[in-house]
C-alpha cells in the first residue's frame, strides 16, 4: 500500500465502459511523485488516503476486467 494525499480530481468525459463508477483523483505520494487513482469512496481534496496498485486493484472489482491500476482503498484519519 502507498499512502499519499488527493490534490486533485480528473475529469473524463469519454471512458470505456468497463470503468468502474468512483471518481478518478489525482495522489500525491508521500515518497515523492504523484499517480491517477480511482476513488470508490468518495475522498475529498487533501484527504490523506492509502493507494493499492496493480493486479490486486484491478482484482478488487468482481464480475468484469477492470481496467485499473491504482485504487483508492482507504482515508486515514488524522487527528
Amino acid at each position: 500500500m502507498i499512502q499519499g494525499r488527493v490534490t486533485g480530481r480528473i475529469w473524463s468525459s469519454k471512458h470505456i465502459e468497463t470503468l468502474p463508477g468512483g471518481a478518478l483523483l489525482e495522489v500525491a505520494l508521500e515518497g515523492g511523485g504523484s499517480l491517477i487513482a480511482l476513488d470508490p469512496l468518495g475522498c475529498a481534496e487533501g484527504e490523506s488516503v492509502l493507494v493499492t496498485q496493480g493486479s490486486v486493484a484491478a482484482g478488487y472489482f468482481t464480475g468484469i476486467k477492470a481496467p485499473i491500476d491504482a485504487l483508492i482503498i482507504g482515508s486515514i484519519d488524522e487527528t
